[in-house]
């Protein structure tokens, strides 16, 4: 990230926007279950809101001082981080209840590993287990933010086939204002 995102993603007025409007607007009526997968916490904000709300959190931190930092500030809390990238997840099949991810889809640097992180989530989370996110849209303040950074974003409309190509269902994707949020399902197995 660059100096202003950096700054931003640690701020009083991102914390609050994120605890009164996004993780709210993001989990409405969505159970997470007991052992829940933070893809991409980045400083911890979204972890600090989520560990009061589930019993056992895993993140995963592609950014070895996020993580480091993240880790040591939790360390005896209800949280593992764990270093890793979302593309190819350091977790065995079907472990995770749920797989959240909020505003950092636009930092995978290309479509095509943001399609490999939704197969990963779908691999990860147990039958019946769901995930969930959101995401900003395009806007000129957004790339703003983003000059020397990066900035792939997710086209909201596009996003429930992509999902569920990779074997996803029950797929639901709301945009309001400058953002989206969604939820899909991994299938139950079949007996």
């Amino acid at each position: 990230m660059n100096r202003l995102h950096h700054w931003c993603c640690r701020s009083r007025g991102w914390k609050q926007r994120l605890e009164r409007e996004i993780l709210p607007w993001s989990l409405e009526g969505v159970n997470v279950g007991d052992d829940v997968l933070e893809l991409g916490p980045g400083p911890g904000l979204t972890t600090d809101w989520l560990r009061r709300r589930c019993p056992h959190l895993t993140c995963l931190e592609l950014d070895s001082g996020l993580a480091q930092s993240l880790g040591q500030r939790l360390g005896n809390e209800n949280v593992n981080v764990q270093l890793g990238d979302a593309t190819a997840m350091p977790f065995p099949d079907e472990t995770f209840s749920a797989v959240l991810s909020f505003t950092m889809l636009h930092h995978v640097p290309s479509s095509g590993l943001q399609d490999r992180l939704f197969a990963e989530a779908c691999r990860v989370l147990r039958p019946g287990g769901i995930f969930v996110g959101s995401d900003s849209r395009w806007s000129l303040r957004m790339w703003l933010y983003h000059l020397a950074d990066t900035l792939v974003p997710i086209d909201p409309k596009q996003l429930p086939d992509r999902l569920r190509a990779a074997g996803f269902e029950e797929v639901n994707v709301e945009a309001l204002g400058g953002r989206f949020r969604f939820r899909a399902r991994r299938p139950v197995a079949v007996p």
